[in-house]
């Protein structure tokens, strides 16, 4: 009965993509145009990183090719990936390798099907193909989304540093409003005070702002798009409406600066409590392994007796 669920649902896997390949949907002018400005960035590239080492060539061809090609397919689809492409931005990670790892991962746990299968027949255990496959499924759906938390997990504790430095930027922005600079030289003169990758980050938005002509504004709020950081949207839109009031934006600086330290100080405060739990929880564990590890001499002599 098995069996036949297994064969059923392969055969209705096989034939979703035998006519998914067959019939294609048609990509709309939106996703035509991100795969045109897409193979232009990576033409960019590619001319301004020249060509790399024969050794590093080698060894990195096969997952760079794998990376454009899931990239031109997820485009060709119309697949936005909108939050792995944020988490990809504040991670400084490119899409292609991205795509390359999740897909070789679990590429590779299934190339392990054929080792499993003469390892459970050297041991004496059959040399059925059932249990080895189920193995390295299992492994493989694990690999498939472990490259998501990894990356997940590390773009938030990014973000995390991120929302801190903006609350740094924000008072520096503030003191020199309080000087008699205005908003443009402000934001530009108070970003080059840190040398963090999250001051750096700001720092070349405004530049690139002053080169093409857009408002430091408009630059911040693009960043905070792509970045997906909310307190740097926030702060856009703030300077947008109150760019020409002096005093009243460096009031509003002070106060997002203070609502921004506060509730990440309440934040550490929730994050210690919880730890402090885990440690009450650990210390209780072990209290009661300890007194099973009393009694458990007592109990057996008593149900020996």
């Amino acid at each position: 009965m098995t069996g036949a669920l297994v064969a059923g649902a392969v055969v209705g896997i096989g034939l979703y993509v035998l006519v998914r390949a067959l019939f294609p949907p048609r990509p709309g002018l939106s996703a035509r145009l991100a795969a045109f400005d897409a193979a232009r960035r990576r033409d960019q590239e590619d001319a301004q990183a020249g060509r790399m080492s024969p050794t590093l060539d080698r060894v990195g061809g096969i997952r760079a090719k794998v990376g454009r090609e899931l990239v031109r397919f997820c485009e060709s689809r119309g697949w936005q990936l909108r939050s792995i492409r944020h988490d990809l931005a504040i991670t400084e990670r490119s899409l292609d390798a991205f795509l390359a790892t999740k897909f070789l991962l679990p590429a590779g746990a299934l190339l392990f099907i054929p080792l499993i299968v003469g390892y459970f027949a050297l041991l004496g255990l059959g040399t059925s193909v059932q249990i080895p496959a189920w193995i390295c499924l299992l492994f493989a759906a694990l690999f498939f989304f472990f490259p998501d938390m990894q990356l997940r997990q590390e773009a938030a504790a990014r973000r995390q540093d991120f929302r801190h430095v903006v609350g740094a930027f924000l008072d520096l922005v503030s003191m020199n409003l309080a000087g008699g600079r205005g908003v443009p030289e402000a934001l530009m003169t108070a970003s080059n005070v840190g040398e963090g990758w999250a001051m750096h980050r700001i720092r070349d938005a405004l530049a690139n702002a002053r080169i093409t002509g857009q408002t430091p504004w408009q630059a911040l709020g693009r960043l905070g798009d792509e970045l997906d950081v909310a307190e740097l949207r926030d702060l856009a839109g703030a300077l947008a409406l109150v760019a020409d009031d002096g005093a009243q934006i460096r009031k509003s600086l002070g106060a997002r600066a203070a609502s921004m330290r506060s509730r990440e100080l309440s934040e550490l405060e929730g994050k210690a409590g919880e730890r402090s739990q885990s440690m009450l929880v650990a210390q209780l564990f072990l209290c009661a392994g300890f007194l099973v590890f009393l009694a458990y001499p007592a109990l057996m002599r008593v149900l020996a007796s």
